[in-house]
């Protein structure tokens, strides 16, 4: 793929002459571009470099496209859709959120959205366990020890960097997990956690979320727990032992987790977030950390991101992990998620079924 500047509008096939369905791909999807180059009944524009193209650029190609392919850097709004024009039909994002997406603009304009869920439930999953451990296991005091070279320096002592463990003991024979959000991805964390010895679990999620009481029934005997339950918000803060911010984002859900929340957690606590950063007051974290109203916070996903700088409150605070939205991040996943969106794309644009389309509204 060209990388000059003065080839940022290389990838462009024929289309001013083309009768083939114009479609424009915002970025270089790596491994997964053949999917979309060896195609002949598609006239491809390709933002060529490893970068999020340009608001400029994409505002010049989307002209006469019947379909894009975003990511979650460019906002679909209505300044995009006048410039493509009536032609466009088709907007698929290599992502599960669409915060980028003004959806009842879609449903308005009867375009259609192809999304990527489901393929990266096991990733966060995986990353929502390591996180709960990190914080824990205060592993950002402890690594940043090692990385500075002050280990030999250090006085060690029988309780020093101990935290609240997460499998069960003879002395804590019980432990309770919850989940602000218990979709897929949650149902995915619970069966990774269960050979920690978890006993109990409580969930809750939007206003409009329902108990689902076979399912909760099912997964009470499929993995031998005491309870399976769900909480109104304030019991969820009140008993759970590590809390997973697993719900999607919007206004339903925002700073559902602040400071009146915090308050209401156990001393020994940890808070994850691999759901969406705005559900979380970030300075009411960093509050609760600071005068330990919970142990620790692992933490993937931050309201502002990327815009987070060495000055930001949660990271000046020690029992906070935070890692940079890399929940879908392995070669597997994103693979995956490339697949799903090109799948998305090509079928919207050819008027066939989307593998994952959302239903506008």
């Amino acid at each position: 793929m060209p990388n000059s500047s003065n080839q940022r509008l290389s990838s462009v096939m024929s289309h001013l002459t083309s009768s083939k369905p114009k479609v424009v791909i915002c970025r270089n999807l790596g491994p997964a571009m053949p999917l979309l180059m060896d195609r002949t009944d598609l006239d491809l524009v390709v933002w060529g470099e490893d970068s999020a193209c340009t608001r400029a650029w994409l505002l010049e190609n989307i002209k006469g496209a019947t379909g894009v392919l975003v990511l979650l850097q460019e906002m679909v709004d209505a300044e995009l859709l006048d410039a493509a024009g009536p032609s466009l039909r088709v907007v698929s994002t290599m992502s599960v959120g669409t915060d980028h997406i003004d959806l009842p603009l879609m449903a308005k304009r009867n375009i259609r959205v192809g999304y990527t869920p489901d393929v990266l439930t096991e990733a966060v999953a995986d990353l929502s366990v390591m996180l709960a451990l990190m914080a824990g296991r205060n592993d950002g005091v402890a690594y940043s020890l090692v990385k500075s070279g002050d280990w030999p320096k250090f006085n060690w002592s029988p309780f020093t960097f101990c935290g609240p463990q997460l499998s069960t003991t003879s002395s804590s024979p019980s432990r309770t997990v919850g989940f602000l959000g218990f979709g897929r991805i949650g149902q995915a964390t619970l069966a990774r956690l269960i050979p920690f010895g978890i006993t109990h679990v409580l969930y809750t999620g939007r206003s409009t979320s329902a108990p689902d009481s076979a399912r909760d029934t099912a997964l009470r005997e499929k993995h031998r727990l005491a309870a399976v339950e769900h909480a109104s918000l304030d019991r969820l803060a009140r008993e759970s032992d590590i809390l997973f911010v697993l719900t999607p984002g919007g206004q339903d859900t925002y700073h559902l987790v602040d400071s009146v929340f915090l308050r209401k957690m156990k001393p020994l606590s940890v808070l994850v977030n691999t759901g969406r950063g705005t559900v979380v007051d970030a300075d009411a974290l960093a509050t609760a950390l600071r005068e330990k109203w919970i142990w620790g916070a692992g933490i993937d996903v931050l309201e502002g991101e990327p815009r987070i700088s060495a000055d930001h409150p949660l990271v000046k605070e020690p029992r906070c992990v935070i890692v940079p939205h890399i929940g879908s991040a392995t070669f597997q996943t994103r693979m995956d998620m490339a697949t799903r969106a090109i799948d998305n794309l090509v079928a919207g644009v050819l008027g066939g079924n989307m593998p994952a389309e959302l239903v506008a509204k």
